[in-house]
């Protein structure tokens, strides 16, 4: 309160001396040039004479007082310069000091300047300080800088913001137009200090961004990420997100809507969220997701999951008819017909029994539950693969050999081919005699064998062996019995004879004379086409 009075007596003093100074300066125009002391503030007395207002000192502010000019040449007579400065409020409260540097005397008609500063002494901002020079009849004012807006007969500068202790110049150049002397008074006002107080103004913006891949398999959970931010100024309350998930989308917790709550974001601040979801079909699934806050609302741009799955289907060829011990060679193709890719696709081929001798392209191996096995990793939509397996039967019937084709999030698929595998029969016919030479008179013994070394059962085998003069059938034995007509023996058929099975027959004769004789076998069987003859040599001598 003691401050607040000394300050309006200050202000109440300024106006009132002020004042009246100026009104005695105007009417002391015509009363001859008033030659100041400048180093003293002065004002006018009652006979026009200066006298000292107030020494030029204020405290606690420390004010500097600019020193004596010597004079300076201008114009043609080099005349000197005088100041004149003035303290507002007062000296005492010291606020804008305006030194103003002019010539003691210049010449009619010639161009002259002179110079206005004004300095906050204060260590506060002074803001709207206007700056009037009002001219006399007899000035010609011409230019300034900066420029000044002409009004009337007053030049007026408007200084917008003075900072603490700054200052700024104002130079005015004119002509005197008579011979009278010039007379100008400058004013200066400003706010002395403003109560003002900054209201913050606010507007909170809120930004979407929405992470999620463009496409996914129908067992995927679909990763999708949201980060909210604040990208305008202050802070932004009770924000949300919200996003009504399209039909055939849900949460994996088995929910049709995401939402998460943000809380407040201050200036510039973001957060993110996570979430997956999971689709029940396949298809395709744009949503949008939105941000509110309090009066505010964001929309992020549509975002669109292609769901797909894929599709696996499998063909196989293979050998379709083979004989025992030949190879057998299966070919089998997969492809994925779906949109989506098949990821850790695999094949697996089960070993069928009675075969061996197992191959298979590259890339497949043998597992200890008789399965060749392919890994064929990622295979994309349309596309192919295929591969071959092998083996050899060891059996006479049908061998049926079965593959699956598995993959992630694709159903099994299965083929199977099935092979014909007939056995083959390979008769082996061997005649000797088992002691050779024979003497006249004595037995030789002739042995017959018949060994099956095909793959399936000979049948219908036929023996008969036809005999020379030199001897003379004695007895025969055998798989079968024999029966002798003329030199003939001809044994009843053996039925079936199994696949490295034999069969033996003996055959005695007596030698009744020298001579080189042979033993005639012949064979038949339902597989041959023509017999088998095999012929022993005997010698026999006396």
């Amino acid at each position: 309160m003691k401050k607040l009075l000394i300050f309006s007596f200050a202000l109440l003093a300024f106006i009132l001396f002020g004042s009246l100074g100026c009104e005695k300066y105007r009417s002391c125009r015509g009363a001859g040039p008033v030659e100041p002391d400048v180093t003293k503030m002065y004002f006018l007395d009652q006979t026009c004479k200066p006298m000292i207002a107030a020494a030029v000192k204020a405290e606690p502010l420390a004010m500097e007082q600019p020193a004596p000019v010597k004079p300076k040449p201008v114009a043609a007579s080099e005349p000197g310069r005088l100041v004149i400065s003035r303290i507002y409020p007062a000296p005492e409260f010291a606020i804008i000091q305006m030194d103003k540097i002019m010539p003691e005397e210049v010449e009619i008609n010639k161009p002259f300047d002179y110079s206005i500063s004004v300095k906050n002494l204060t260590n506060a901002t002074l803001t709207n300080v206007v700056i009037t020079e009002e001219l006399p009849g007899n000035f010609k004012y011409t230019s300034s800088e900066p420029s000044a807006k002409e009004n009337a007969t007053n030049l007026v500068w408007k200084i917008e913001s003075l900072e603490s202790k700054d200052s700024r110049r104002i130079k005015v150049t004119g002509l005197a137009t008579d011979a009278n002397s010039l007379r100008v008074s400058t004013t200066v006002v400003t706010h002395f200090f403003p109560a003002s107080a900054d209201i913050k103004v606010i507007q909170p913006r809120l930004e979407l961004a929405v992470m999620a891949p463009a496409g996914a398999i129908l067992c995927d959970n679909i990763p999708v990420k949201i980060v909210v931010t604040n990208a305008g100024t202050g802070s932004a309350r009770n924000v949300k997100i919200v996003n009504t998930l399209p039909a055939g989308l849900l949460t994996t917790d088995g929910k049709s809507e995401i939402l998460f709550d943000a809380g407040t974001l201050s200036e510039g601040q973001s957060r993110q969220f996570s979430t997956y979801l999971r689709a029940i079909k396949t298809g395709k699934y744009v949503s949008k997701t939105v941000a509110t806050a309090t009066d505010l609302k964001s929309e992020s741009q549509e975002n669109t999951i292609v769901v797909g799955k894929p599709v696996l289907i499998i063909s196989k060829t293979g050998t379709e008819k083979q004989y025992v011990g030949k190879v057998v060679t299966y070919a089998i193709t997969v492809t994925n017909k779906g949109d989506a890719p098949a990821k850790n696709t695999i094949i697996e081929d089960t070993i069928p029994q009675g075969v061996t001798s197992i191959k298979a392209t590259a890339g497949a191996k043998l597992t200890p539950s008789r399965k060749v096995v392919w890994q064929l990793g990622t295979l994309a939509p349309d596309a192919s693969q295929k591969v071959r397996v092998s083996y050899v039967p060891t059996q006479v019937g049908t061998l049926t050999d079965k593959t699956a084709a598995i993959a992630y999030c694709a159903e099994v698929v299965t083929a199977s081919a099935e092979t014909s595998v007939a056995g083959i029969s390979g008769v082996l016919l061997e005649v000797i005699d088992e002691e050779d030479p024979i003497e006249v008179g004595t037995n030789a013994t002739y042995i017959i064998r018949v060994v099956n070394q095909g793959s399936a059962p000979a049948t219908g085998i036929n023996i008969t062996c036809g005999l020379e003069d030199n001897v003379r059938y004695i007895s025969s034995t055998g798989a079968t019995t024999g029966l002798v007509e003329g030199n003939m023996i001809r044994f009843a058929p053996l039925a079936s004879l199994a696949p490295k099975a034999k069969a033996v027959w003996r055959v005695v004769v007596q030698a009744l004379a020298p001579a080189d004789t042979r033993f005639k076998v012949t064979m038949n069987a339902d597989q041959l086409t023509r017999p088998v003859e095999e012929n022993e040599a005997t010698h026999l001598y006396k």
